[in-house]
């Protein structure tokens, strides 16, 4: 089939401003939009600049909105999304060059809300033991891949730079209900703050971005759950 891919191009030391650039050329539907824009990169214009690693839909790092949606670049087909493809970088970071952005405020909060198990305990001689029931509290939450679909997909997040954002939120989630962790207060204390969970306005987009299918929403209606009985 004979696609047209119009990408977002930002290259400062060529324009000022940002453009769209256009190619056209076959391709199968079976196909990637990944390797169209491998193509692109490799056959057609080598100056395109974008971030992908595995090509598996594990790293995350090709997240790029396609046709007005964040997607992983590596997970879509040509042929589900048709012959005309946009493609443009994640809304709500600074555009460094064409499809990559600044994501160095993204990882910033996501160290905020301590990502790492915290206990006090001495370390056992076997591994910590849990119950398939404890586990499965919080499995769905250790699927992501700081992708960042869902927290530029957010309206809240477009408003406001300052707000911790779902991805953070679905983080502090894993270890908050893991019942070997002993850090769920200090969580709780940042994620209640201003810019914090209650940001979130319950929209959903952050779920019908997600990649990985994670119920986002309902992840972070239970850490508002959670401080709101802590504070009870």
């Amino acid at each position: 089939m004979r696609v047209k891919f119009k990408i977002y191009r930002y290259q400062p030391e060529v324009r000022e401003e940002p453009y769209f650039d256009t190619f056209e050329f076959d391709a199968e539907p079976t196909d990637r939009i990944l390797d169209g824009l491998n193509h692109i990169r490799w056959q057609l214009d080598g100056t395109l600049v974008l971030r992908r690693s595995c090509q598996h839909g594990i790293c995350g790092s090709d997240a790029m909105r396609i046709n007005g949606v964040n997607r992983l670049a590596c997970k879509v087909l040509i042929g589900d999304v048709g012959a005309r493809i946009t493609i443009e970088p994640l809304m709500g970071f600074n555009v460094i060059k064409d499809l990559v952005v600044d994501m160095d405020d993204f990882f910033d909060q996501y160290r905020s809300v301590l990502p790492y198990m915290i206990t006090e305990q001495p370390p056992p001689e076997a591994e910590r033991l849990q119950s398939p029931a404890e586990q499965e509290v919080y499995d769905d939450t250790t699927k992501c891949i700081l992708c960042a679909a869902c927290t530029t997909a957010c309206p809240s997040f477009w408003s406001n730079r300052d707000f911790v954002g779902p991805a953070a939120i679905v983080q502090a989630h894993r270890f908050i209900f893991d019942s070997r962790d002993e850090g769920t207060d200090e969580r709780l204390e940042v994620l209640g703050e201003r810019d914090g969970v209650w940001r979130c306005r319950t929209i959903f987009n952050c779920t019908e971005a997600c990649p990985r299918d994670i119920k986002i929403t309902r992840a972070i209606g239970e850490v508002k759950k959670a401080i709101a009985l802590k504070g009870a």
